[in-house]
């Protein structure tokens, strides 16, 4: 994932959840990947889809203790 894809998915991951606090980071040692933070916390990873060439997939795991 290069610089151009890092900063066209944090625009749009801006514009979609209306948040101009959504931020990416590129992976050291992933380059298929960046990191997700909201105001400096992790809340999740963007990876390049394989099997469609120029799609992305967002992860992110809601914790049990997160929910009370």
């Amino acid at each position: 994932m290069d610089d151009n894809d890092i900063k066209k998915l944090e625009a749009h991951l801006k514009r979609t959840f209306g948040n101009p606090h959504i931020a990416l980071k590129a992976r050291p040692k992933q380059k298929d990947s960046a990191e997700v933070e909201m105001k400096g916390e992790f809340i999740g990873v963007i990876y390049q889809d394989e099997d469609d060439d120029g799609s992305f997939m967002f992860e992110m795991a809601i914790l049990a203790e997160d929910l009370e």
